[in-house]
């Protein structure tokens, strides 16, 4: 199906002003005061919002409005607003395939993120630039959404093509149809259109290419992993901002009969990481974390979930005060294997 972009943008602000399904919040990508150059982050839809929903990603991951940077987990809140997010990308929409093994399963449910989670509609859309860190083919991913997503949009032109990934996906669009003109979808020059964005980024990323053989940087000795890390400085940017990171730091904050638990983000990189009560710490050396975070990404939560724990969004490399390239490091890293 397919409905202009014109008429999609004020259906949200409907959801937004009339709470059209029942949404009590609309979240979409916007330029505010902490982006420049055309970036966006999520934030919520107001009358003036200025948001564009195709482009590349935003600053910040999907996980961010899952997975908050603090959060009470005792009391638990019971309560979520109905949300609706528009916009996430196919780097965003894979790490939340991660997230969902790692925080709802059968051996353990975040009941906090459960909650957001069922309480949500996200809806994707096809990457129609991309930014300069940006590597999703390098990891086996597209610049478009191809599973894990409820509504896609595709834009073309002045139109969107609305695709359908579940069963909140498909209430949506029945809803879209309810209150603004959609007509039968023309594929019309999606598929052009997204192997322009491949062909971009695999031009982008040529000399970053990798062998994909993970499972061996175990091996790969620590005189490489210390030349890698030199410039590491330790501030744990890397991992706030990844979208697939969950490990957390839980502090009891109970003032007088009310018994309170918080959480938020930790970091390997830090270096009071898995510091135990005696001091001490399995991971003392700066180079000896730096390497811990690789081996996460590219070999334990592949062995954990099936799954690399990196989608190509490149938000480290953004954040990283050293300017440590992440491609860069793996292509080194994946060189020395290859040289063995």
């Amino acid at each position: 199906m397919t409905i202009k972009v014109e008429m999609f943008y004020d259906f949200l602000q409907q959801c937004r002003e009339s709470k059209i399904g029942n949404f009590q919040q609309v979240i979409v990508p916007a330029s505010t005061k902490f982006t420049t150059d055309g970036q966006q982050q999520f934030s919520p839809l107001a009358e003036d919002t200025t948001f564009n929903l195709d482009t590349y990603r935003t600053i910040d991951p999907l996980k961010m409005l899952y997975y908050y940077f603090r959060e009470r987990v005792y009391p638990e809140n019971g309560k979520t607003p109905k949300r609706l997010i528009v916009g996430a990308k196919a780097c965003d929409i894979a790490a939340m395939r991660v997230l969902d093994k790692a925080m709802d399963n059968d051996d353990f449910v975040d009941p906090n993120y459960k909650l957001w989670r069922e309480n949500t509609t996200i809806v994707s859309a096809d990457c129609t630039e991309i930014c300069p860190t940006c590597h999703c083919t390098l990891v086996g991913g597209k610049p478009f959404v191809t599973e894990g997503f409820d509504l896609n949009l595709s834009r073309i032109n002045g139109n969107y093509v609305m695709t359908t990934g579940s069963k909140k996906g498909k209430e949506l669009l029945e809803l879209i149809g309810k209150n603004a003109e959609i007509k039968e979808s023309d594929p019309g020059d999606i598929e052009k259109q997204r192997k322009e964005i491949v062909t971009q980024l695999e031009r982008q990323n040529k000399s970053y290419a990798r062998s994909g053989v993970y499972e061996k940087y175990r091996s790969v000795d620590m005189d490489s992993w210390n030349d890698n890390s030199k410039a590491c400085i330790g501030c744990g940017a890397c991992t706030n901002i990844c979208p697939t990171c969950y490990c957390l730091i839980l502090n009891d904050e109970t003032k007088g009969q009310q018994f309170t638990k918080v959480r938020s983000y930790d970091s390997c990189q830090l270096s009071g990481y898995a510091r135990v009560a005696g001091g001490g710490t399995p991971r003392p050396k700066m180079y000896q974390r730096f390497r811990n975070r690789y081996l996460c990404k590219f070999d334990y939560m592949k062995s954990n979930f099936n799954m690399i724990g990196c989608t190509g969004c490149g938000r480290c490399t953004e954040a990283c005060a050293a300017k440590i390239d992440f491609r860069e490091v793996v292509h080194n890293v994946d060189a020395t294997v290859a040289n063995k």
